[in-house]
């Protein structure tokens, strides 16, 4: 096996983890500046949600993210059938608490297809299972009915909402008697 590549895919999905290398921020940086994959963000990078200066978050990543766990996670989705990078997704130690945030982004052209579920999927596992963090959170706007919908097909629950943000956690003990 490759050392980038991870073999975790529950019930043989169509997609891996992949831990992206140097020479793969081509990926991180077209995503970070498409429009339309990084809309989402854009109430905190106006005018369009893109990242400013991807190539420097993208070196970032590779120091101070890469090979952390479990106190952070990086990897892209990779579609299993032609190696082509769908997303990514990411988790890191709350500072407000004992839980990790997460992230998931999928690349506009491949959304619809199902990629968001189950890179979800592939996260959630890898986090609680694998790098045994006791409990993942999630936040987006109340309007966000994707997200929401996919977090809560993966068990996670509302812990609650604030200005039109709604909190979903997802707790390791929950999880693992789920899986069973």
């Amino acid at each position: 096996m490759i050392k980038n590549e991870l073999k975790l895919r529950p019930n043989g999905g169509s997609l891996k983890l992949y831990i992206p290398r140097n020479e793969d921020g081509w990926f991180y940086i077209k995503m970070m500046s498409d429009p339309a994959t990084m809309a989402y963000n854009a109430p905190w990078f106006p005018p369009d949600g893109c990242i400013p200066d991807p190539e420097d978050e993208w070196k970032s990543l590779q120091t101070e993210w890469i090979g952390r766990e479990p106190i952070r996670f990086y990897a892209f989705l990779q579609r299993v059938t032609d190696g082509a990078f769908v997303g990514d997704v990411n988790y890191h130690l709350s500072r407000d608490g004992d839980w990790c945030d997460m992230g998931i982004v999928i690349y506009a052209p491949e959304r619809g297809k199902g990629y968001g579920k189950e890179g979800l999927r592939l996260l959630v596992d890898r986090a609680l299972r694998i790098d045994g963090v006791a409990c993942l959170h999630n936040d987006f706007e109340t309007t966000r009915d994707a997200a929401y919908s996919i977090h809560k097909s993966v068990g996670f629950r509302e812990t609650g909402t604030d200005e039109g943000v709604i909190h979903l956690e997802l707790r390791r003990e929950d999880y693992l008697r789920s899986i069973r």
